[in-house]
């Protein structure tokens, strides 16, 4: 994918979603005691995975508990979120393992302090989760990327009476984070592409530099539009970006407690395309939960250029999953036994499956 879009000349990003992926990575591998706690939960998720006797033990076991009846979920060491569910799973079926425990043989057991760490680290991975969901959405873009990272980093900043054990993990996984996206802010692409949000605008920056220069370049876009609407082109200067310096709640709370820190800094305002963009920040952002395609359709008379430059930025993705999933929807559709379908029959075979969802099922009728 990185190699397409270097021949095509296209700017690009990296996935966000991978790069979150080993970032997690990272932190799960920094102790050895997370380490020997998922690898004990591998072996008993893997005892009931291979023998039907005692999945149907567990579930009679399950159903005289009067618990909702579930299969443990099974990890992929190379997908972090897996590991999240299947410790998610355990715990859920902590009292039904408990008593399988008292009458028949597992393979591994958890201790008292594995449980608790194991409860611990399934609380410090559900932000990451949240966040991989977040921008994996059909509907997320790039201006996504800013404000997630930077409610994300304060959430692992924050120390709690009950991290006891798992701080390691909480430091390094903040550190990689702040590693693997260090020039997040710098990069146009999602600087400029926050601006434009109305649900974020400048809130989420956390260096007032780069807010600045995310802002000039901003204005110089909006200036390259105006330009190009009056038909008297001139050499536009490019977007830079800054020179790099060396120096829990759910992560939806924490998105709305920057917005509400966070407040304009005031500057002085000269062209055409200072006005648009000043005027647009200075006033009140958008609830979280709205759409910002909806906000400039509402306001493109207001922001005419403005408007211009969101429909660019607004409409990149900030992962490939939304790619790759309908890369494995073709497959399902078109192979070697099947490969006699025209491209518009693929095309469209695709586009229904993707909206099938939307389509509302008539009541049933008597045939």
């Amino acid at each position: 994918m990185v190699k397409a879009m270097d021949d095509l000349e296209v700017k690009s990003v990296g996935c966000v979603s991978h790069t979150l992926q080993l970032a997690v990575h990272e932190g799960l591998l920094s102790q050895r005691s997370v380490i020997d706690a998922l690898a004990t939960a591998r072996k008993i998720v893997g005892h009931f995975k291979h023998s039907p006797l005692a999945y149907s033990r567990l579930e009679d076991i399950q159903k005289d508990l009067k618990m909702d009846v579930k299969r443990l979920q099974q990890d992929v060491q190379v997908r972090w979120n897996s590991s999240l569910y299947m410790l998610q799973s355990i715990l859920e079926q902590k009292r039904a393992l408990s008593v399988y425990a008292a009458d028949y043989s597992l393979p591994a057991t958890l201790t008292a302090n594995q449980w608790t760490l194991m409860e611990k680290t399934a609380e410090v991975l559900a932000p990451f989760e949240e966040l991989t969901r977040d921008v994996s959405n059909p509907t997320a873009s790039a201006a996504d990327v800013i404000p997630a990272i930077t409610a994300l980093k304060r959430v692992l900043s924050r120390e709690k009476t009950t991290d006891q054990g798992v701080r390691t993990m909480k430091s390094t996984l903040l550190e990689a984070v702040e590693t693997r996206f260090a020039e997040v802010e710098e990069e146009p692409l999602y600087s400029i592409a926050t601006l434009v949000d109305p649900r974020y605008k400048d809130r989420f920056f956390t260096k007032s530099d780069n807010m600045r220069l995310a802002t000039d370049n901003l204005i110089l876009e909006v200036a390259k539009i105006e330009r190009a609407a009056s038909e008297e082109p001139e050499a536009a200067e490019p977007m830079r970006k800054t020179p790099r310096q060396e120096a829990s709640s759910s992560l939806g709370s924490v998105l709305d407690e920057i917005l509400e820190e966070n407040q304009l800094e005031a500057r002085s305002v000269s062209t055409s395309a200072d006005v648009q963009v000043q005027t647009y920040l200075s006033e009140k952002t958008s609830p979280r939960k709205s759409n910002p395609l909806h906000y400039w359709k509402d306001n493109s008379s207001r922001f005419p250029s403005l408007a211009a430059v969101a429909t660019r930025f607004l409409c990149a993705p900030c992962t490939s999953v939304d790619s790759e999933r309908l890369f494995s929807a073709v497959s399902n559709v078109l192979d070697e036994k099947r490969n006699r379908l025209s491209p518009d029959r693929v095309e469209m075979l695709i586009f229904l499956k993707k909206k099938l969802h939307l389509i509302v099922k008539p009541e049933s009728e008597s045939e």
